[in-house]
């Protein structure tokens, strides 16, 4: 059998990057960012999703799985390219730096955006360009969808009257009055592509990739749900009929009610899984890597109905998951995929299902290191992924017992006196797992301010943290670089 080779990332969201925008994005800041984690000797880095944030800002519940989030359009790349005055007016941040305003921080975008889609539309410079993307047919069909939210209050599709909430079935609701806010969209998501694909271009010219995630569900409020009903469980007039979730378990007596609507399988199916494969095809052209959040569901997945208020009366039902991989592989045989397996690592299934196409599946250390479960060469461990405490957080939570057998299991990983974060880094990294990754908040040995995300819960302050600058993340370069030498993992 081939040696894998031992390899590290860093786990950063877009959003959470610093710079004078108001949010994270796509301007120098990425550029740094990738300088930084390439000096550290990563290979990897891992992101979000990049999709329009939905409810509660989350990455998690997008508009659609093809667009990206205007939010990341970095202004002064806007204003290098001529479509922006010189010196536009800065973002004033009014609470803690190291949090991101996400309704503070689209305003203050949108009023340049707007600016910037007048002056493109008015130099069309980029012509050819600009319309071999927008002939994609989901671009114009997003842009019409984020119009027509707008003129109902934002308002989720199937709550839309009857002819505005059809427009995508039979064309026949007179949209020519959106126009420009149609136009405005398409620009928006020209530039998004535009911008991200040159850092794409930038890091993998430096030997970096870039894994993404791809939810296994969407939201219901999404391009996807809207253009494609059929796809899913859905009532005549567009609601879900059943939701997905967790069941009942040791962390919650209700289970999670996510709300996402259900897959249609039998629909899917008959139809050739083209919905999966135009998610995988088109992410895959965006990220080296694609990370499956919650693979266990292409084996079996919870059915809720969607009067239930708990996720407490749902059902196994088995997925076609052999079916849809083994149609995937012949498709795009050489596409690169991280199975977040958590919660079905010891279900029959699912293990077959990832070893059946030889998977890379997870270890989240923080589950683990108190348990049995062995960790294995082909396999992907963390300190903690974007659902975690951070370490230091973790190690503060818990009482004095648990803290005396946490050290005692990290007994051999550095001095007893080293920052407890940086003896767990060097347990992660020191592991027999080909593939290790680690925030950058446990890079920095932060403490819970800097989680990003409770499960169960929504909005603030999860997805909130941002990072105010790069100066702590300089100081930590040589430690992390010899750790990495160390552990064999340096690119």
């Amino acid at each position: 059998m081939k040696k894998e080779k031992r390899t590290a990332g860093i786990l950063m969201p877009l959003a959470s990057l610093p710079n004078n925008e108001g949010v994270g994005g796509m301007g120098d800041e990425a550029y740094k960012f990738i300088d930084l984690a390439v000096e550290m000797g990563f290979s990897i880095w891992q992101l979000l999703p990049l999709n329009p944030l939905g409810f509660g800002n989350s990455p998690y519940q997008p508009y659609s799985s093809y667009a990206g989030d205007e939010i990341y359009v970095s202004l002064a790349m806007l204003e290098r390219d001529g479509y922006l005055p010189e010196g536009f007016e800065p973002y004033v941040c009014t609470g803690d730096a190291d949090r991101i305003d996400y309704p503070s921080a689209r305003k203050y975008k949108d009023k340049y955006l707007r600016i910037a889609a007048k002056n493109f539309y008015a130099k069309n410079k980029e012509k050819k360009a600009f319309d071999a993307f927008a002939s994609q047919e989901w671009v114009y069909n997003f842009a019409v969808f984020l119009a027509l939210k707008g003129q109902n209050g934002m308002r989720s599709w199937n709550e839309w009257p009857v002819d505005q909430r059809d427009w995508i079935i039979n064309r026949e609701y007179d949209i020519s009055h959106l126009k420009d806010e149609i136009d405005f969209g398409v620009f928006v998501q020209y530039m998004f592509y535009k911008q991200w694909m040159k850092i794409k271009k930038y890091a993998n010219s430096k030997k970096l990739k870039l894994m993404g995630d791809v939810p296994f569900y969407v939201g219901i409020d999404s391009l996807d749900v809207w253009s494609g009903r059929r796809n899913f469980l859905l009532s005549k007039d567009g609601h879900p009929d059943f939701i997905a979730g967790v069941p009942p378990d040791i962390f919650n007596d209700d289970g999670q009610r996510w709300g996402n609507p259900i897959y249609d399988w039998d629909y899917i199916k008959e139809d050739g899984f083209k919905f999966w494969l135009g998610r995988f095809g088109y992410n895959a052209g965006l990220f080296d890597i694609l990370r499956i959040d919650h693979f266990r569901a292409f084996d079996t997945f919870w059915k809720v109905p969607s009067s239930c208020p708990t996720a407490r009366d749902g059902v196994w039902v088995k997925a076609p998951g052999f079916e849809f991989f083994n149609l995937l592989y012949e498709k795009m045989p050489d596409i690169k995929i991280v199975a977040e397996d958590l919660g079905g690592d010891d279900v029959p299934g699912v293990i077959a299902l990832r070893e059946g196409f030889n998977l890379m599946g997870m270890n989240v250390a923080n589950f683990t290191i108190f348990s049995k479960v062995p960790t294995v060469v082909h396999q992907l461990i963390y300190t903690g992924t974007h659902d975690n405490e951070t370490v230091l957080g973790w190690y503060q939570s818990m009482d004095d017992a648990g803290k005396k057998v946490f050290r005692s299991k990290l007994k051999g990983f550095g001095s007893p006196h080293e920052h407890i974060t940086k003896r767990m880094l060097r347990y992660v990294f020191g592991s027999v797992c080909a593939m290790a990754i680690v925030p950058v908040a446990d890079i920095l040995c932060l403490d819970n301010r800097a989680k990003l995300n409770s499960p169960g819960t929504v909005g603030s302050p999860n997805w909130e943290w941002r990072l105010t600058g790069y100066a702590p993340l300089k100081k930590k370069v040589k430690f992390i670089k010899d750790l990495l030498i160390e552990t064999k993992r340096a690119k």
